[in-house]
């Protein structure tokens, strides 16, 4: 049984092989097996698309959605559609963690490093050997974590 699960994915979605219902029934069966807390990054994409579908099963199952967010003002440089959908996303988690009052240099990795840190299995959408994703699936390899690959 993995208890805690976090999220990793491309920001841009588009031109990809991404298939919402498939993260949805991911999500339903780690529900199923007894999947309680949802780590989230909050990044645009991926993320945001993973908060949307466990907020959808909150209202039938008991699970909690946690944001991880990297520095205060993550969303500041956003779209205005993002940053509503971020704030509805905000309205609807159980916990906000702030990993830091400000932006640094690697606070995005830090923030990828905690919920690896923090999670028993990691739902991942990598198409790209480069990038955040990719830097977050390889660190959970290394510390030995379940991957469920999207």
């Amino acid at each position: 049984m993995y208890y805690t699960c976090a999220f990793t994915g491309h920001r841009n979605l588009r031109n990809t092989d991404f298939d919402s219902s498939l993260l949805d029934r991911v999500i339903l069966n780690l529900i199923k097996g007894g999947t309680k807390v949802f780590l989230c990054g909050m990044a645009l994409g991926f993320d945001l698309e993973a908060a949307q579908s466990v907020i959808m099963y909150k209202k039938d199952y008991d699970v909690k959605l946690v944001a991880c967010i990297p520095c205060a003002g993550q969303e500041a440089k956003f779209s205005g559609s993002a940053k509503n959908l971020y704030g509805r996303i905000l309205e609807n988690c159980d916990e906000v963690r702030v990993l830091s009052d400000e932006y640094y240099k690697g606070c995005m990795h830090s923030r990828d490093r905690y919920m690896v840190d923090n999670c028993d299995v990691l739902v991942s959408f990598l198409r790209r050997n480069s990038g955040g994703t990719y830097y977050t699936v390889n660190y959970a390899q290394k510390t030995g974590k379940k991957i469920i690959a999207t």
